[in-house]
């Protein structure tokens, strides 16, 4: 048994990620850990210690029994473009994508979920086959087909689509 808690851990690996990042100007690389681990906290879902193709499965409630890729993507600034998922393994076995973003200081702000049809349907509309290949997609293209599961002011959110017409959803 570990003298330390995963908790205790991720915290000092985001504090350490964050001062690296002020001081060097570069990312350290450990984005998709930190993700990995909010997603399962927030969302309720159970790490896959094999990394056989997902890295999470849904333990509860609507997610359970589905296979998660996890994507993390920390955005130090907004205004800047370009941003993309890590690759999409589109030949590995999953239900469902989440991507993971985080602020500056490597702190979840946003988490998006999008299904596998949505994923692979988008990527062969994309126009070209390597893109597909490749499983290259960008952080607003993922956002455009996905949609918004958990953010940081107002926790888990409900799936239904509310309209804002008294009375209908």
């Amino acid at each position: 048994m570990s003298l330390y808690s995963v908790d205790k851990l991720i915290a000092e690996a985001r504090r350490i990620a964050a001062e690296y990042r002020r001081t060097t100007g570069k990312p350290l690389g450990i984005s998709a850990e930190i993700a990995c681990h909010d997603a399962c906290v927030f969302l309720d879902l159970e790490a896959n210690e094999d990394a056989v193709g997902y890295d999470a499965t849904g333990l509860h409630g609507e997610r359970k029994g589905y296979r998660y890729q996890i994507k993390g993507r920390a955005i130090f600034d907004e205004k800047k473009g370009g941003q993309r998922l890590g690759q999409i393994k589109t030949e590995q076995d999953w239900d469902k994508i989440l991507l993971v973003l985080m602020d500056e200081d490597f702190e979840t702000t946003d988490i998006y979920e999008a299904s596998r049809e949505d994923i692979l349907a988008d990527l062969d509309d994309s126009g070209t086959s390597n893109r597909k290949k490749r499983g290259a997609m960008s952080v607003a293209r993922f956002k455009r087909i996905a949609h918004l599961v958990w953010n940081k002011d107002d926790g888990l959110i409900d799936n239904e689509i509310w309209t804002n017409q008294t009375g209908t959803k």
